[in-house]
């Protein structure tokens, strides 16, 4: 990961990195990549995984806390070229749904047009400290 294309990122840490879906389906589609190369998931760490996974997780609860006001996610690996995996990196899809969008998801699909970038990133991130805060309120 030479970390040279352009990306908007979302997060970043020691492990994993995420950031917009240059050709995302839904608005708010991010990438969840472990910063250690992993071709597919037969050569992926299984500690290394279950961060990916968890990361994605808090990801999906975090869109439902953003603006974007999501009702659900898709978290999908595409693990072979079998599976359409078409970039030698596992990565997991995180892929924002709302209520009836099954026509709108479908053209998302067909289409993959970006959209605001920049503000669509900076909801996401409001949703991660909303997040925060509200684990923070649970524990106190």
């Amino acid at each position: 990961m030479a970390g040279t294309a352009p990306a908007t990122k979302i997060h970043e840490d020691d492990t994993l990195l995420a950031f917009l879906d240059i050709r995302p389906i839904t608005r708010g589609h991010t990438l969840v990549i472990p910063k250690w190369h992993s071709g597919d998931l037969d050569k992926l760490d299984p500690a290394l995984g279950a961060r990916l996974f968890a990361f994605g997780h808090r990801l999906a609860k975090a869109m439902r806390r953003s603006d974007l006001r999501v009702d659900g996610a898709n978290l999908l690996i595409n693990d072979g070229k079998a599976a359409f995996q078409t970039v030698d990196h596992v990565h997991l899809h995180v892929v924002p749904r709302h209520s009836g969008d099954k026509l709108s998801f479908a053209k998302g699909l067909l289409l993959r047009r970006p959209h605001d970038r920049d503000s669509t990133a900076a909801a996401i991130r409001a949703g991660l400290d909303r997040l925060a805060d509200e684990e923070k309120e649970t524990n106190a």
